[in-house]
């Protein structure tokens, strides 16, 4: 047997894979409305929250090149309601550094930050995500070597382009690779069409879709990934 890891480079999602998405996005945006309710009281005496995001949403399909930068939607949605109900867009900027600070005041689920730590040492771990989180802001800064976003690359997952940049910084083929992520479609099977091994982080014990093939693995939490890696430390 060749004394040689498998894995040469682990990727992970972030979020809902190493922090709960919604109630950070939900208590960024309650900020941000309230600065807008004080900055721009004619716009939100029409849009309330719900109706901002129906904004952004049809600003997504009509202009299907943002759809990956979620930050610039967000900027260029600000920006078209503020100049319509006849505010300087240049307040769109001071409303997104708001949104961003608030945005990155994740709370990483509790086995997140002992498991990595543990790991940086063994093997480069990058981060992959559609959002728009910046992991040099949040508790898990200095964990990675490489953090990359769809606004970095172009795209969003399930297309190939996060998983590919992560595996040329690393010069690592896709078999000697490891993602791990929550969500069937974008990050088990995106990851494994490339011909990595994707591991399912499964946290609410969600059932997997019938139309695809199951996982290499499913793991209920990070706190299970350091026992998995020792099963699968070596190549044969």
């Amino acid at each position: 047997m060749s004394t040689e890891r498998v894995f040469r480079l682990l990727t992970l999602d972030l979020d809902d894979t190493l922090w709960p998405c919604e109630p950070t996005i939900e208590q960024a945006e309650a900020v941000l409305y309230a600065w807008l309710e004080q900055t721009a009281p004619r716009l939100t005496e029409i849009y309330d929250r719900e109706a901002m995001r129906c904004h952004r949403r049809a600003l997504m399909m009509s202009r299907p090149e943002l759809a990956h930068d979620l930050t610039a939607v967000r900027r260029h949605s600000l920006r078209g309601l503020l100049s319509a109900y006849g505010y300087d867009v240049a307040l769109a900027d001071a409303a997104m550094a708001l949104f961003l600070e608030h945005r990155n005041r994740v709370v990483p689920y509790a086995d997140v930050l002992p498991t990595l730590r543990a790991l940086v040492a063994e093997y480069p771990l990058v981060s992959v995500t559609n959002g728009n989180a910046d992991v040099a802001r949040t508790p898990l800064r200095d964990l990675f070597r490489r953090s990359l976003t769809a606004a970095d690359v172009g795209a969003q997952k399930p297309a190939p382009n996060l998983f590919l940049g992560a595996l040329r910084w690393a010069c690592v083929p896709p078999e000697r690779a490891l993602h791990l992520g929550d969500d069937p479609y974008r990050d088990v099977e995106a990851a494994r069409r490339l011909g990595m091994t994707a591991v399912w982080i499964n946290r609410e014990g969600a059932p997997w879709p019938r139309v695809l093939e199951p996982p290499a693995s499913e793991l209920a939490d990070l706190g299970q990934l350091r026992r998995w890696l020792a099963d699968h430390r070596h190549a044969l």
